[in-house]
């Protein structure tokens, strides 16, 4: 009835590979140009949410200087939610913000998304506050982590509307 080698070999069967293509070197990374991201994350790393056409004619124009493919639209989208956001040291941070980071070392450095994420998710008022005026990288960056409170994500929602960043 339970034949358990006849189970595991059917196991094993579902997960080889049945196809002959052999998998990409460079599958789960950016296949963007290294300076082509670095100027995207140069464009980016401001306070107000420039408009994504003013973006894409500016990487655009910086590619064609250089002899570079600009990306497409749906590349810089991507990239958006990949391009490293600023950093922010913990002891610089004032003390109602760190004490939303409460599992980090007073050493630490913290991305920004995440500083969001934890102020919004288990900041007081004044954490939320200073967090609501983060920049637009880090805020569009931390909406779109997992793990968010019903309520927080709504107040998320709410500063991505009205700093028009969503």
């Amino acid at each position: 009835m339970f034949d358990l080698l006849k189970s595991q070999q059917q196991a094993e069967q579902r997960f080889v590979r049945t196809s002959k293509r052999r998998r990409r070197s460079d599958a789960g990374r950016s296949r963007l140009d290294r300076d082509v991201l670095d100027e995207l994350r140069a464009q980016i790393l401001g306070i107000e949410r420039p408009p994504l056409v003013a973006i894409r004619r500016r990487l655009a124009d910086w590619c064609a200087l250089r002899g570079l493919r600009p990306p497409a639209r749906a590349t810089v989208y991507n990239a958006l939610l990949r391009v490293p956001g600023h950093a922010y040291p913990v002891p610089s941070l004032p003390r109602h913000v760190q004490k939303a980071l409460y599992n980090l070392g007073p050493d630490a450095e913290v991305p920004g998304h995440q500083l969001a994420f934890y102020c919004f998710n288990y900041g007081s008022l004044a954490a939320v506050s200073y967090a609501a005026g983060l920049p637009w990288i880090d805020l569009y960056q931390a909406a779109h982590l997992r793990g968010w409170r019903p309520r927080s994500r709504g107040l998320l929602q709410a500063v991505l509307h009205s700093r028009g960043i969503s």
